[in-house]
């Protein structure tokens, strides 16, 4: 009788953690069904967020402090780790960072950028704001830039590798010289704002970079225009 009671015991818990596993299992696997799952907070604490697309594999945005901030992604190609201050960076359908808004301040800088890329590439737009907080200097405005050549991400990354290893500084000013008539640089054309200098107005530059137009107030508060040549030279001013 022991025997066949010890039987039916074993028996009624086997089954017991067998049908608790199912409903366990089932419950599980309703919380989580589809992916529908909705919570609603009055605040959270975190220090990143991964933003993803349907398929739960693909970055779409990420907000992050500046040490768990996400070092970009271009080509398919996750980018070395670097420093990046708090803010959002942007990932496209391609899997590329394609822009993003950053910020940081303390008691020898501060600033907020929010950038626009190019495809596959570096910033070609910014709303920006600099300070030297110490100097009282400020920049801020609306700036673009241009790329000479199309697909060249790769081969500057690598040039500018090349130059962290030349201890000359000649030698690295050469190297970036040559960078520059490789077309591997993006050049500046255009910016509306407040510069260092405190003049506000609009700058625009040519395919080289050079200023070309400038119809700005200056310090003092004199209004200027001035027409320049491709040496940056003034032709022609207060039309």
């Amino acid at each position: 009788m022991n025997e066949l009671r010890l039987k039916r015991r074993i028996n009624f818990l086997t089954g017991y953690v067998l049908i608790s596993s199912v409903i366990f299992m089932v419950l599980i696997f309703s919380a989580f069904k589809n992916g529908e799952r909705k919570e609603s907070f009055d605040e959270i604490t975190v220090k990143r967020i991964n933003v993803v697309d349907e398929t739960g594999e693909n970055l779409r945005m990420v907000i992050s402090n500046e040490k768990r901030q996400h070092p970009g992604i271009i080509n398919g190609e996750i980018l070395p780790e670097r420093e990046r201050p708090s803010g959002i960076i942007f990932f496209n359908s391609s899997g590329d960072e394609c822009g993003g808004l950053v910020y940081d301040g303390n008691e020898q800088e501060a600033g907020m950028v929010f950038s626009i890329d190019k495809f596959r590439d570096d910033q070609v737009m910014q709303l920006q704001y600099m300070e030297d907080t110490k100097k009282y200097e400020r920049k801020y405005g609306l700036q673009i830039w241009d790329y000479p050549k199309e697909n060249t991400f790769k081969e500057r990354m690598n040039r500018f590798k090349e130059l962290e290893q030349i201890q000359d500084d000649q030698a690295r000013q050469l190297a970036y010289q040559k960078m520059k008539l490789d077309s591997l640089l993006m050049e500046e054309r255009l910016f509306i704002g407040k510069k260092f200098n405190k003049d506000v107005g609009l700058f625009i530059n040519d395919q080289n970079g050079i200023p070309r137009i400038k119809i700005y107030i200056d310090n003092d508060d004199n209004p200027k225009i001035e027409l320049l040549d491709k040496e940056g030279k003034v032709i022609k001013d207060n039309l």
